[in-house]
């Protein structure tokens, strides 16, 4: 009798394994080319905000795409003081924002109010009043983690004064071009993912048989 050389035979549960894995990436990259096409939709619309008019300050929950870059006012009737930030003030300079939180009627809703820049971490001293300004989010410190365990963060709006408060200056108004849309360069990554794995685990497959038939 002459000997037959063993099949090759794949592992069933690593296979499975590995094939789940591989269209999870795969998911993922067309979930970020789904984005992609959400974000410069959302783009656009911010875009187009910029030309319309004036609009009443927006309330917490809002659909922010539909308000940020626009022109607003409000009237501050009591301030509370929130955070310091760092950012950048309207002339170029660095330093750090001071985020003020208002009440706006009897029982609210409330707002957030970016006072202006200063030098140094010192608190504003502004009592509030009528606010013109422009549309933006409020600074959040969670991180990409953050985001991921603790759920995602609601965004805010928050109007960057055009008036600083004494002895600080205007904060500079948010850009268009600074919003960030690397959803394609994601997607190419989770796909560029999958096919490695997939090429190492047909390597890691032929070494294994290659050793059992020698």
């Amino acid at each position: 009798m002459t000997d037959q050389p063993a099949k090759a035979r794949i592992p069933i549960i690593p296979t499975i394994l590995v094939a789940l894995a591989v269209l999870t990436m795969i998911g993922l990259g067309v979930w970020q080319l789904q984005r992609r096409a959400e974000k410069e939709q959302a783009l656009a619309l911010m875009s187009n905000n910029t030309r319309l008019p004036a609009i009443a300050f927006p309330r917490f929950g809002a659909d922010l795409d539909h308000y940020r870059f626009r022109r607003s006012s409000l009237v501050c009737l009591d301030t509370q003081f929130v955070e310091m930030v760092a950012g950048k003030a309207r002339n170029g300079k660095t330093g750090y924002r001071a985020i003020m939180a208002c009440r706006t009627g009897a029982e609210g809703p409330g707002a957030y109010v970016d006072v202006g820049v200063s030098p140094s971490p010192s608190l504003p001293e502004w009592q509030g009043g009528a606010v013109q300004g422009v549309i933006a989010l409020k600074p959040t410190s969670q991180s990409i983690w953050g985001r991921m365990t603790n759920g995602a963060v609601v965004d805010e709006p928050l109007l960057i004064a055009d008036e600083p408060a004494q002895g600080r200056v205007p904060t500079s108004p948010p850009n268009i071009s600074d919003i960030p849309n690397n959803h394609l360069a994601y997607a190419v990554q989770w796909f560029f993912f999958a096919a490695v794995a997939v090429i190492i685990y047909i390597l890691a497959l032929r070494r294994r048989n290659a050793t059992k038939a020698a």
